[in-house]
């Protein structure tokens, strides 16, 4: 339901898909050769979208509902995707663990998921110092294949505009492939790969875990009976794709008025984000995300405070659409209790409509003493469940998870039931950027968030 508020952006007169550039920009590219940069724009701007304006309508409406606590949101991928990693045996093993730990989140707590990956478009990021210095030598910092390369080099770390092409291409390859997956049956629950349980060996509770699994196999076989043929035949698997709309060229060359739509939509992907260093209220991406019609993301640290966020609410929500808004809190274990309920219940008081999300993943970071970036699984959990617990009281709904999260057995993250410590990092860490759970780790984390979704507590009031 949509109030009788201020209009979307995208339908008045004082918004434009380049207004944008009116505004202070954080956490954008100076490139040597401008003409170069327009001719790629151009280039792009020619090219047919990666997402459609009718699955970016549908994720909206899922994500109202899991405002509500009647679905719940399952976001996770790559810290920062690399041009690289565009393989077939890559994108499946992130797309499984993901339907993995959808099915699980299903069957243990009786809820719709929605699923949403970082994924198809996760190639730009924001960095703290625009360079990187090694000994006598300092070179641009690395700002995601979308701009640049990790290898620091002068020809690595030149902002290519090329390089934004090349993302548009390897993203519209990555969701081709996801949707070929997807419609051919690689979501279905009978599939062995699915129920695939050797990493709850080292798990506290191993028997819990197996016990849920043989109970949703006997829902399957059920099922399947009940209806004559196997449910991978009745319903396929939606999925959606987000990434951090850093790089507002890029954004504005993928953004148009689809034929039959009111208002303009960035087609590069289903839910773009804001992030937590460029959300300043009269900067650029403010600008550039109030005129979208995509449901947005607004990441939220804990140095956001309740007038800041009413008032982003109302420069980006000014209709109070639901669905709209997906408000994705990355407090760190240690503020959580402290920061967020202010905001929360800023938030209720003034009866805006959010989505609220914890992303426990991104305050969580410490460096080891040899300088290894890392996160401990206890703390992540920690996050969770200080979040569910803040809204519980409050009479809120969390009504998601977002996490950094990888298919391959690396090994990025301290603790979790496979026991890494901080001397097993050497052995498979792959991130160029931040840690991320592996297969297993994301798999616990999972039947541990489906638990805490049984408990009544955190079950929305009514």
């Amino acid at each position: 339901m949509t109030s009788d508020r201020t209009p979307p952006a995208s339908t008045r007169s004082d918004w434009t898909p380049s207004s944008w550039k009116g505004h202070p920009a954080r956490q954008q590219v100076e490139y040597d050769d401008p003409a170069e940069l327009e001719a790629a724009l151009a280039k792009l701007a020619r090219l047919p979208p990666i997402v459609t304006s009718w699955e970016v309508e549908k994720l909206k409406t899922q994500l109202a509902e899991a405002g509500r606590g009647e679905r719940f949101l399952l976001q996770g991928g790559d810290c920062n995707e690399r041009f690289a990693d565009c393989q077939s045996h890559r994108i499946d093993a992130k797309l499984k663990v993901l339907l993995m730990m959808s099915a699980v989140l299903v069957y243990g707590s009786g809820r719709r998921v929605v699923r949403v990956g970082r994924i198809a478009g996760q190639y730009a990021k924001p960095r703290s110092a625009a360079t990187e210095t090694r000994g006598d030598v300092t070179l641009p910092a690395y700002r995601g294949d979308l701009v640049n390369r990790s290898e620091f080099t002068p020809a690595g770390r030149r902002p290519d505009p090329n390089n934004l092409l090349e993302a548009y291409s390897r993203s519209a390859m990555t969701i081709n492939f996801i949707r070929s997956l997807l419609s051919g049956g690689f979501g279905d629950m009978h599939h062995p790969d699915i129920w695939d349980l050797s990493w709850v060996e080292k798990a506290n509770e191993p028997d819990e875990y197996r016990a849920l699994v043989e109970s949703m196999k006997a829902s399957v076989r059920f099922l399947d009976a009940m209806v004559g043929r196997p449910l991978n035949e009745l319903a396929g698997v939606e999925f959606y794709t987000s990434h951090e709309g850093l790089h507002l060229d890029y954004e504005q060359a993928a953004t148009e008025r689809p034929p039959l739509r009111e208002g303009y939509y960035d087609l590069s992907t289903h839910l773009p984000w804001i992030g937590e260093r460029t959300r300043d209220i009269g900067g650029a991406h403010v600008e550039f995300f109030r005129g979208i019609r995509n449901p947005i993301g607004v990441k939220v640290g804990p140095g956001m405070e309740p007038a800041e966020l009413l008032a982003l609410l109302d420069v980006l929500n000014p209709g109070e659409e639901p669905g709209r808004i997906t408000l994705i809190v990355r407090m760190g274990a240690k503020n959580v209790s402290q920061r967020l309920p202010a905001l929360v219940e800023a938030v209720r008081r003034a009866e805006r409509v959010v989505t609220w999300v914890s992303d426990p993943m991104h305050g969580n970071t410490y460096q080891t003493a040899d300088g290894t970036k890392t996160r401990r699984f206890d703390d992540i959990l920690q996050e969770v469940d200080q979040s569910f617990a803040v809204h519980a009281d409050a009479g809120s709904v969390l009504g998601g998870v977002h996490f950094e999260l990888t298919g391959e057995n690396v090994t990025e993250i301290v603790g979790g039931s496979c026991g890494l410590t901080e001397a097993d990092l050497g052995e498979a860490y792959e991130s160029d950027v931040d840690p991320r759970l592996n297969r297993a780790q994301a798999l616990e984390m999972a039947f541990l968030i489906a638990r805490r979704l049984k408990d009544p507590r955190f079950r929305p009031r009514t």
